[in-house]
């Protein structure tokens, strides 16, 4: 089945398969042991490689409070804070203008980012299945749309490649350009601060003239196209972004303020190493206090600390389910037995799961704190104790 309207197209692609018979899901099932397997010991590298990152973390960052100090002045290096960890505050400023002559885009800033699109086929699918007379039957739907994307999608992939056929690579390529020196008052940024310059704007265009007859300017988009408004696959459109603005400018505003923690090296900024070992090197947008940026890094850590703790739980978890679900495979020709197993498995999936991670924490932490290693220990074995106290009540049921 074929149908299409204006530039969207689809059509639908039926295949049959025999029903998989006992053996045969079986097969799948074990198959699915030894990757639940795989996900399960992930998960225990995971939660404990996490604990020692957050707690080294914590530490690092308590370290580097108690030492930090703060410059009277940014325009003057005083050297009495050589080789400290100081804390900086002010406005970036570079020492040429980045460019990019094809389009006619000149401006101060730290980072000139060129963002290029393509007007290409874009292939969804969507799939459903159904049983009929022993038969397992996949209906898929095939959608094709035009959209700009900014990587090439190769058509050759597709399900059905005529007429939805894709360039194989962009004319203009994106790109980011990066001022070579840039310095806070008197105090140049080495390269790790640069990178962490990342907070990108998107760059009005409203000003600039259309550089060649071939390019068009509508909006904020450069266009290699004979009809911006009504495109065709192939055509490309060039936005672009900066980053760190250098300087007050009267059209994209005042110079962008950002405040440093690091190391004093004559006039350079560079990682400060603490006595684990590990280097602390710090830049947020914006005016803080130090005690304003360890309290925002210390939450970062946290929050970081919490999502790889629900990311190590769901591995297990997952992991734990595909090593049991042999058992359901088993008895799944008998319905309601096989939905009480069911429930029964994925309970004992949950209790293990969030037992084990609480233990793998507390592993964790054994050798930092082991009073709170302890603690989290005792509340690792709650769930297997309410899960054993329920035994005999379902027995007497």
């Amino acid at each position: 089945m074929y149908s299409s309207s204006s530039n969207r197209k689809e059509h639908v692609r039926i295949t049959t398969k025999p029903q998989p018979g006992f053996l045969e899901r079986l097969s799948e099932t074990s198959g699915g042991m030894f990757v639940g397997l795989m996900t399960f010991l992930l998960s225990f590298y995971l939660i404990f490689m996490n604990e020692g990152r957050a707690l080294k973390t914590a530490t690092l960052l308590a370290e580097g409070l108690s030492l930090v100090v703060s410059p009277e002045s940014i325009h003057s290096v005083a050297p009495e804070n050589e080789g400290k960890l100081v804390h900086i505050i002010g406005a970036l400023r570079t020492s040429k203008l980045l460019s990019d002559p094809n389009y006619g885009v000149h401006l101060p800033a730290v980072k000139l980012r060129r963002h290029v699109e393509m007007y290409q086929w874009v292939e969804t699918e969507e799939s459903r299945e159904h049983t009929e007379d022993g038969q397992v039957k996949t209906e898929t739907r095939y959608s094709y749309n035009t959209e700009w994307r900014s990587e090439i999608i190769n058509s050759r992939n597709f399900d059905r490649e005529i007429g939805h056929k894709n360039p194989s690579a962009m004319a203009v390529e994106s790109f980011t350009a990066t001022a070579p020196f840039v310095q806070i008052g008197r105090f140049f940024l080495s390269a790790g601060l640069i990178d962490k310059i990342d907070n990108f704007k998107p760059l009005s265009l409203s000003k600039l003239e259309d550089p060649h007859v071939d390019i068009v300017r509508r909006g904020d988009y450069f266009y290699h196209s004979e009809n911006p408004k009504y495109p065709e696959v192939g055509d490309l459109r060039i936005s672009f972004s900066y980053a760190g603005l250098s300087g007050d400018d009267p059209d994209l505003g005042p110079a962008h303020v950002v405040t440093v923690i690091a190391r004093q090296r004559g006039d350079q900024l560079v990682p400060y190493s603490t006595k684990s070992g590990d280097s602390l090197l710090l830049l947020h947008h914006g005016d803080f206090s130090a005690e304003e940026v360890f309290h925002r890094e210390q939450k970062s850590n946290s929050l970081k600390t919490w999502g790889l703790r629900a990311a190590g739980w769901v591995a297990m978890f997952t992991g734990l389910n595909l090593m049991t679900r042999i058992l359901y495979t088993l008895v799944d020709w008998f319905p309601v037995f096989r939905d009480l197993v069911n429930i029964g498995l994925k309970a004992f999936a949950f209790c293990m799961a969030t037992s084990l991670t609480l233990l793998t924490v507390a592993a964790g932490w054994l050798f930092y704190r082991p009073l709170w290693a302890l603690v989290i220990g005792c509340l690792a074995l709650v769930p297997i104790i309410i899960a054993r106290t329920r035994v005999p009540a379902k027995k007497l049921e």
